[in-house]
């Protein structure tokens, strides 16, 4: 990772032309990821006209892994962990000394499921996930205790009832309009 706090950890957008047959790859697999490169293969041809094989269908998925065009990540049942949503407001006074430290934390700790920068007065924020509320409040405590003198504020909200978590396969088809 640059010194830059822009940067995101696949670096550049990834260097992909979507082929009709990408696209479709790309839905299938969102609609169910757990599909096999063979009965990928068979959907291709059944439900989009797509003839190839299987092993092109793996390789591709391959190659789109590395490419970064997306990614794939295990998500725990909401059952088993308490979500909470956690806002990060900056103390600017010594942001310039502190800052990448705390960024650091947030990143790399094993609670963290989702960091984002955004724009507004919290400018990082994340979701992450905790065995219990009382782990979570020991977990605010102990940022605090570390990087307090860089954060102003933290303001954390309880993610229960989730309603929806999964990508439609729909949205890529907006990959052909490009």
């Amino acid at each position: 990772m640059s010194d830059d706090a822009g940067d995101h950890p696949g670096g550049d957008a990834p260097d992909w032309d979507f082929s009709e047959r990408d696209v479709a790859i790309l839905e299938e697999v969102a609609d169910n990821p757990g599909i096999s490169s063979r009965e990928l293969s068979r959907v291709l041809e059944a439900d989009y006209g797509i003839e190839v094989s299987h092993v092109t269908v793996s390789e591709t998925l391959r190659k789109m892994r590395e490419r970064g065009v997306f990614r794939d990540a295990i998500v725990p049942n909401e059952d088993y962990y308490a979500f909470g949503l956690f806002e990060f407001k900056f103390d600017p006074s010594n942001f310039a000394e502190e800052w990448r430290a705390a960024m650091e934390y947030i990143r790399d700790d094993p609670h963290t499921l989702l960091y984002f920068l955004s724009d507004g007065e919290y400018q990082w924020k994340s979701v992450m996930m905790f065995p219990t509320r009382e782990a979570q409040s020991k977990w605010i405590h102990e940022f605090y205790k570390e990087h307090g003198a860089v954060v102003s504020n933290l303001r954390n909200h309880v993610v229960h009832n989730v309603l929806k978590f999964r990508t439609d396969p729909e949205i890529f088809r907006t990959l052909r309009e490009e």
